[in-house]
C-alpha cells in the first residue's frame, strides 16, 4: 500500500483493480432511501471529491471480496452492505500471496436468506398457478 494517509479515488480503483465508477455507486446515495448504499467508504472534501484512507481501502477490499472473488458474485449490494457492518465481520488472511477467505457464520446466514427467498417464491409461484 502507498504511504500516504490519503488516496484519490483512481489511486485506489488501481490498487484494488476496481473500476472508479463502482466505487463511485457504491459511495453514492440511494434516491429512494436518501442514505448511501455502503456508508464509511470514502471521506469527502467540501467540494466533494473522494479520498480513501486505510479503512476506506480495507472496507473496499471486503466489499470487492464479497460481491465478486469466488464462485459467489450475486450478491446485492444491500447484502453486502448488511454483511459489512455486521458483528461477525468476513475476515481475510494473507498466506504467502495466497488469500483464504473465512466465510463461516456470514455464508450461513446467506444461505439460510436464500432458502427463504425460493420458500417464498416457491409459494409465490404455486399461488399464481392455482388462480389460473
Amino acid at each position: 500500500m502507498i504511504n500516504k494517509k490519503y488516496l484519490n479515488i483512481s489511486e485506489v480503483s488501481k490498487m484494488l483493480q476496481i473500476e472508479e465508477h463502482k466505487i463511485r455507486y457504491w459511495d453514492s446515495l440511494d434516491p429512494k432511501t436518501k442514505k448511501y448504499r455502503v456508508a464509511g467508504i470514502s471521506t469527502k472534501s467540501a467540494g466533494g471529491t473522494r479520498y480513501f484512507n486505510k479503512d476506506n481501502i480495507k472496507k473496499l477490499q471486503k466489499l470487492k471480496s464479497i460481491l465478486y472473488d469466488g464462485n459467489n458474485q450475486n450478491y446485492s449490494i444491500k447484502l453486502a452492505e448488511k454483511i459489512l457492518s455486521s458483528k461477525n465481520h468476513l475476515s481475510i488472511q494473507n498466506d504467502q500471496n495466497t488469500k483464504n477467505y473465512q466465510y463461516s457464520d456470514n455464508v450461513e446466514k446467506i444461505n439460510q436468506i436464500l432458502n427463504k427467498m425460493r420458500l417464498l417464491l416457491k409459494n409465490n409461484d404455486n399461488k399464481l398457478q392455482r388462480k389460473k
